[in-house]
Parts: C-alpha cells; structure tokens; sequence
C-alpha cells in the first residue's frame, strides 16, 4: 500500500496522520519536519495495480486528503514509485535481460569461431568485434536520450525493447545462415560456393550482420536497463540490480549449456550447424522474456511529465546533449564510470577469447602429435575445442549464478528495507506483500521474500534477524567490487602457469566470482543513485501543483534522466573495448601462430593485457564513495535517510 507525504490527514483511529517520510513522528522528528517543509503536499492512496501485489485495504483510503494536487500528478505519486516491491514483480522486471543475456552468450561463445571457420585470421576478427563496443558508445546514449523523450501512452522504454529484440532476432538468423544466404544468391549467377569470390563475400555479408546484430542488441540493453531503473523503488534498486545478475546468470547457463551440447542431432528443425540452432534458440528467448515483461510490467505514463526538454534532433544536437549531460554527472556515478573505464578494458578479451584460449589448450597436444592435418581435420578439432571452451563458459556461469544468489545475503546493503506501518498483507503467492516504508530494517524487503511466509510479525522478526547474522559488517558493495578486481587480475596472470584444459576450467569457473559482480555492483550504485535523484525531482515537481506542467525541465530542473546516464555508463563500458580490441589486434598481429599450429599463446597475452587494466580498475574503485558517506552530497542527512540511505 502506497502512503503519501502529508502535512495533516484524518483518520478514524487518531487525529494524527501518517507521516511525511518513512519513519514515523516519533521515531525521527527531525525527519518529518525536514520532509513535511519540501514537500508541502498530500497525496491520494495509490493502489499497486500490478496483479502479482495484494490491493491496499480499503478502510485506509480515508486517511489522505485530496487537495492541492494536481489531477495528473494523482498517479504519479512519488510514494507508489517507493513502494516496496516483491520478488515476483523484480522477477518479471528483470527477466527480460535474461533473453537478451542468452543472445549475448551465444555471440561471446560462438561467434569467435563462428568467424574463424568462414575463413577470417584473427587479426582481422579483433576489428570485427570493435563493433560491440562502437555500437556501445554510440547507440546507448542515443537511445537513453530518445526513451527519456518518449511520450508514447504505454511507456518510456517498451518501444525500444520490442523494436531492438525485433532487430536482433532478424539479425542473428541473418548472421547464423550467412554462408547459405550468400551462396544460394551467387549460385543462382553460376559461382561456385567454394570459390574465393563466394567465400570473401560471405565474411563480408557476416561483417555486416554482426554490425547489425550489435546495434540491435545494444538498443534493447539500454532501453531494457532504464526500464528496470525507473520501475523499481530507489530503497529496492541493489535488489532489482541483484535480480538482473541472477537472471543474467541463468541466461548465460542456458546458453552456454546449449553450446555444450551437439543441437543438431536434437533440433535439426531449427538448423543444420550448432551455430544456426543456437541463433534460432537465443532469437526465441529473447523475444518471449522481453514480451512477457513488457505486458506485464506497467510504466508511468511518460506524457504526464509533459513536453520533452529538447525536442530538437540532428547529429550535433546529440552530441552535445551527451557532453552536456557528461559534465553534470553526480560524482558517485562519475567515478563508478571511471572504474568501469579500466575495467571493461580487461573483461573485454576474457569474454570474446576465453572461448578460443580453452580450445587452444585443447588442439595443441593434437597439434604436436599430428603437425600434417588436413584444413578438414582441423576444422574437425576445432569444433570439438569450441564445446571444450563452452563447457568451461558454462561452469563460470554456474558459479556467476551462485554467486549472485549468495552474495546479497552476505554483503551489507547500502540502503535498508523499509518495515511496514501496518501488519503486511498476503499475495496471492502466499508471500507477505511488503508495505509503505516506515522504520528502515535490517534486510531487504525482497530477501526475506525467498523463504516461506511467516505466521507472525514475531516470527519475520526473528528470521530479519537470522538473515542479517549472515552479513559480513565490513563487506560494503564497494569493496566487494574491488575485491573483484584483484581476483580478476590474479586469474589473468595465472595464464602463464596453466597447460591444460582442465586448469583452464577451474580457472574460467573462478572468474565467475567477479563477473558476478561486475553485473551487479556498478549497476546497483549507479541505478540507486539515479532513483533517488528521480524520485526527489517528481517530488519537487508534483508539489509546484495546480496547473504547473508536470516537468522538471520547465521549472528549471537540469538532472538528466536514468536514460542518457545509464547511457554515459555504457560509453565508459564500451569506449575503452574499442583501446582493447586496438591492442588485442596488435598482440595477435605480432603472435600468432597459423590456425593448425600448436603452442599459439596469443590469447593468453591479450588475457594479461586484462589483467594489467584490471589493477588500474581496483585502485579507481578506492575513490568510489560508500553510499552512506556519499549522502552528504545529495543534500542534508535528513534528506539521505528519507530515502533509506545506511
């Protein structure tokens, strides 16, 4: 049930209303005066209207008054935003990332020897991959702007999911039936499909999709990112963020598992190659999860906020919008993007070539036993090295996964959950609904939603308690992200020691721990940051009431929105891959060795490259500010612990 800020309420019980912020009068005045002067407003009951949260009592709509709001602003009450939400609508809010994640897996996986097996040398194939991160550092921002600028009646950020999941399907079964599409065309001109004109045609027409493919998928992931930001409270954001990694851990299982297996003699309906069977699954995955939450995850109504800032379009329009927004970021996210500058620096080889580092300590005892192997013998090997390497993809995201469901348990919140004000209600999935925030509590509201519901108020006591045993006091997000970076660096320079494919594996399954992280810190920090920001801009604008447009921009509100921000993170995500793809191509330029030949340690040197980035990443990460002394900066403490800053 959503309570609104209010100055004086009625109600049935007591002449005292509810309070302005989350505590109540008594337990923190200095709180509700503070709140009760910025916000100067009330606002109506809100019921949850998604059908996985219990409807609000009824008896409770008499305790806010409805004056001095405008009607718009009615259902855009800050309070239903800051609602706490349960574990199945963060489900479902995040579950679209999940089929992306699998369109991902495939690419990282299967792409590499996917392009090598068409003919193209490894030089070439780093600057193929600079796709990825060009398309990053354009695409992101540029669809962050034009959401944030959407007024279309069902949402900001749908449109951009379903026209980006569209793309991406159509791209990856263009890219998957390359060799089929370009042979098939020429033949019907008479070339011959193993022609050298056939075969630099087809590496090109590939080229092309994987172009293709990349924007696709980079518009999806922005608007899919933004989505999940706007619809989870600010107090909840680590959870939404740690639901992200979760599934994203489960979409990198399912596609590297499927990479283990040989799909062809399973599924030859959807293809002929386990590349073309891969392409179709990931194309069906991701664009049945972005359906799913799309219809049943509900977005505000961008048309409330009224007109755009910039309705203006054009190349330097964007350009300047995005240096514009590049100088006024919150120090917190400015400094999480310059660790993200020198981490992605390193994690880019790990997740383009790990796959063809395993393989090769696959073939290199074939290689030395059998120097004279014919180009088909080789292909052969290498086929069976590509599962190798997927097999070894696989455990790391086995062990992404476990992490990401155990490492909230253990790892100190940076905002607390809120405890309801009245005895929580039941959902329909048996689980206690969690209420309006009141006193900040020990665990996150969704954590405690894992386990089975609990007979009484007593009994949820006892379990918060139980589960906050389990935290490590002085584990804070932040440090365990530089953790993360240390232990990245450590495995990268263990290459030189490893020799065989079953070192390989556990070392690859080790690096999980990190890349869990990597998922889920920098994106927790960044996305708590921009909700609060958020929900004290609808806060602000809301109480200007009576007749003002809903619109921060025309009462001189400057913060730019989660899209373009979380498109400015992107650019420190994907920029710096274009430095590691430039330096990638460089190693293998000087040392590889030709595709049949063993004891090519090419790979492993650009993994060590990553390590070196990854160093410079931990010692960014010291400058990193731990969110409950980052407060400061936002405003006032009073301010901070409205919104349920430690």
């Amino acid at each position: 049930m959503a309570h609104g800020r209010s100055e004086s309420t009625t109600s049935d019980k007591s002449s005292t209303g509810p309070p302005p912020a989350y505590e109540t009068t008594e337990a923190n005045p200095r709180r509700t005066s503070s709140a009760a002067a910025r916000a100067g407003r009330s606002f109506e009951t809100l019921n949850e209207n998604s059908p996985l949260l219990s409807p609000t009592n009824p008896q409770d709509e008499s305790l806010i008054r409805r004056e001095n709001i405008p009607e718009n602003a009615l259902d855009w009450a800050d309070e239903e935003a800051q609602e706490s939400k349960s574990v199945w609508y963060l489900f479902l809010l995040t579950l679209s990332i999940g089929g992306l994640q699998i369109a991902w897996s495939v690419e990282l996986s299967n792409g590499s020897p996917y392009l090598l097996s068409l003919g193209m040398n490894k030089s070439l194939l780093a600057l193929v991959w600079i796709a990825g991160p060009l398309s990053g550092t354009l695409v992101q921002p540029y669809i962050g702007i034009m959401s944030d600028n959407c007024r279309v009646s069902w949402g900001k950020r749908k449109p951009f999911m379903l026209v980006g999941a569209t793309a991406t399907m159509l791209s990856l079964i263009g890219l998957a039936w390359a060799r089929e599409i370009v042979g098939g065309f020429l033949g019907l001109f008479g070339a011959d499909s193993a022609s050298d004109g056939v075969k630099v045609t087809t590496i090109c027409f590939a080229i092309l999709f994987v172009y293709i493919l990349d924007f696709s998928i980079n518009t999806v992931q922005a608007a899919i990112r933004a989505f999940i930001v706007d619809n989870a409270p600010t107090h909840q954001q680590e959870d939404a963020n740690a639901w992200a990694g979760r599934i994203t851990g489960v979409g990198n299982i399912l596609g590297y598992l499927s990479g283990y297996i040989n799909l062809p003699k399973y599924l030859w309906f959807l293809g002929h190659t386990q590349f073309q069977v891969l392409c179709a699954i990931a194309s069906l995955a991701l664009g049945s999860t972005v359906l799913v939450s799309s219809i049943f995850i509900r977005e505000r109504d961008p048309r409330l906020e009224g007109a755009p800032a910039d309705e203006r379009g054009g190349v330097l329009s964007f350009f300047r919008q995005v240096f514009t927004s590049m100088k006024r970021l919150p120090p917190q996210v400015r400094k999480v993007c310059e660790v993200q500058f020198f981490n992605w620096i390193g994690w880019f080889p790990f997740l383009f070539y790990i796959t063809t580092y395993i393989g090769q300590l696959y073939v290199n005892p074939y290689f030395e036993a059998n120097p004279d192997l014919t180009q088909e013998e080789i292909r052969h090997i290498w086929e069976k090295a590509t599962r190798v390497g997927t097999f070894a993809l696989l455990i790391f995201a086995f062990t992404s996964f476990t992490s990401n469901m155990l490492l909230p348990f253990v790892i100190v919140p940076s905002y607390r959950a809120p405890e309801p004000l009245t005895p929580p209600t039941r959902t329909s999935f048996g689980h206690n609904r969690p209420s309006t925030p009141g006193t900040p509590g020990a665990m996150s509201a969704s954590m405690t939603s894992f386990f089975p519901p609990t007979p009484s108020p007593e009994s949820h006591s006892r379990l918060t308690r139980l589960l906050s045993a389990l935290q490590i006091q002085w584990l804070t997000l932040r440090r365990a992200w530089l953790l993360s970076h240390i232990l990245f660096a450590a495995c990268m320079f263990s290459t030189f020691f490893i020799t065989g494919t079953t070192a390989g594996t556990v070392l690859v399954g080790v690096i999980g721990l990190s890349w869990a992280l990597t998922l889920w810190a920098p994106f927790a920090l960044i996305s708590a940051e921009i909700s609060k920001r958020d929900a004290a801009r609808r806060a602000r604008n809301a109480g200007r009431g009576n007749g003002d447009d809903y619109d921060g921009q025309a009462n001189g509100d400057s913060e730019d929105q989660a899209g373009v921000i979380l498109g400015l993170h992107n650019v420190a995500i994907a920029a710096p891959q274009i430095i590691a793809t430039l330096v990638s191509s460089a190693i293998f330029k000087m040392a590889q060795r030709d595709r049949g030949v063993a004891g090519d340690d090419s790979v492993g040197w650009v993994l060590r490259f990553g390590g070196v980035a990854a160093l410079i990443a931990a010692y960014m990460t010291t400058r990193v500010g731990e969110e409950a002394k980052e407060k400061g900066e936002a405003g006032t403490e009073e301010e901070a612990e409205e919104f349920g800053v430690v």
